[in-house]
């Protein structure tokens, strides 16, 4: 039986899930969706008595069977590149086909999947994350969203102390002489807020009083709750913006934010989800968000935590 892992070609976190399947003697196809349809060949049949798709997908290394395929990992895949063969006023439909055809008869196949992308986007929004939160029993900080500058004001005065801002969508920032980058959360006063916030959404969050953050990641119904410290002021607004002074520490999660986690991922049909909570000085846990594609490549190396082999066994079947 085959796992699928589709994932761009540099991706550490992809790496470790082919080498927990391989360990375990399945076999894995790995390929990136960048690859399609220019080295990879797509051919699938489905017959009148026969309810599912078979035939063969199959990249310069190795090839598998559609009909044994058991899992499909799917985990931000580059978009397809298309021939320079295909005329410019095509070569959006062409895109179109590519990526419809791939992505949808391998969702057809009646397999366990992490993520479809479907369910990605549908779970991968924060305002909608927030109100599941909510319904799942979870606690939230109070959030704005707009570009009215009278209402954000006077929303910040009734939330009476600092706010937070940040950024509503995964988006880089392309600066002249610059990498791109991601635009990280700060702390930002009532009074700093002006014109500006006219431009565009902006995303803005009750700064919430924490003795340190958790990074939760969840794999089916494994649960690998880990306390992120921040050494260093930069990284206690964001703590992405300064790896170098975190210090990991594994810890035990409350029964009833644990519950509320099921919940929320029952809802948006995960099976998997990297989740981010502050915890306050009282010991309550504060929802901030979940990344259905959350890196955690370097929670397990920090930590030794099996969060790969939570993968495969996933992926194999093993659990649900």
């Amino acid at each position: 039986m085959q796992v699928l892992v589709i994932a761009e070609k540099l991706d550490p976190t992809a790496d470790l899930v082919v080498q927990a399947l391989t360990e375990r003697m399945t076999p894995v196809l790995r390929f990136d969706m960048a690859e399609f349809p220019q080295s990879i060949v797509l051919a699938a049949e489905h017959q009148d008595e026969a309810p599912g798709w078979r035939g063969e997908l199959a990249t310069d290394r190795r090839a598998a069977q559609l009909e044994e395929v058991r899992a499909v990992y799917y985990r931000r895949p580059g978009l397809p590149v298309l021939s320079p063969r295909i005329p410019e006023a095509y070569k959006d439909w062409a895109l179109s086909q590519a990526v419809v055809g791939m992505t949808q008869i391998l969702s057809a196949l009646p397999v366990v999947w992490m993520h479809h992308p479907d369910v990605y986007r549908a779970s991968a929004h924060k305002p909608g994350q927030l109100v599941a939160a909510t319904t799942a029993g979870l606690r939230v900080p109070r959030s704005f969203v707009g570009n009215s500058l009278a209402h954000a004001q006077k929303w910040g005065e009734r939330i009476g102390g600092p706010l937070a801002c940040k950024p509503i969508a995964a988006a880089s920032l392309n600066l002249p002489d610059a990498a791109p980058s991601m635009l990280p959360t700060r702390r930002i006063e009532v009074s700093e807020l002006d014109e500006s916030l006219e431009l565009t959404a902006h995303y803005l969050q009750e700064c919430v009083t924490k003795d340190f953050e958790v990074r939760l990641t969840v794999v089916g119904q494994q649960m690998f709750p880990v306390a992120i410290h921040a050494r260093s002021e930069q990284a206690q607004a964001d703590w992405r913006s300064d790896y170098d002074s975190l210090e990991y520490e594994p810890v035990s999660i409350p029964d009833d934010v644990a519950a509320g986690v099921r919940r929320f991922m029952a809802a948006h049909q995960l099976t998997y989800g990297a989740f981010d909570f502050a915890v306050r000085p009282d010991g309550r846990w504060v929802f901030f968000e979940c990344n259905p594609a959350g890196q955690w490549q370097f929670i397990a190396k920090a930590t030794n935590l099996p969060i790969a082999e939570a993968h495969a066994s996933l992926l194999q079947g093993a659990v649900s």
